[in-house]
């Protein structure tokens, strides 16, 4: 049996003008949405729990080094009813916890 080796994954969350440095590996969380709600707790954050309907776990990616990896679930229809457009701003519970997430940071919307 081979299993995939642990990826160790930092990433950077601005929150309420705070800086977050969250450390993590490869498949720890499902999403980036569940560490963020794991790891800083946010209010009314991530409402459906990772169905991509509500729009209450937006964040912008502010920089990143390479293209995360997303699932393909309800996020245009999501942000197009929510109003929320920007080539970098995505629902966190689309965006994988993979090794392509590593160094990301973003703003929560």
């Amino acid at each position: 049996m081979t299993r995939t080796p642990v990826k160790n994954i930092s990433v950077t969350i601005c929150y309420e003008g705070k800086v977050h440095e969250i450390k993590t590996y490869t498949n720890e969380y499902r999403s980036l949405m569940m560490l963020i709600y794991d790891q800083i707790y946010p209010e009314g954050f991530g409402d459906c729990l990772g169905m991509g309907k509500c729009g209450t776990c937006l964040v912008e990616i502010i920089s990143s080094i390479h293209e995360p990896s997303y699932y393909e679930r309800n996020e245009e229809m999501t942000l197009l009813r929510t109003g929320v457009s920007g080539k970098e701003v995505h629902l966190s519970c689309q965006i994988m916890i993979d090794e392509f997430i590593d160094g990301i940071k973003v703003n929560m919307l």
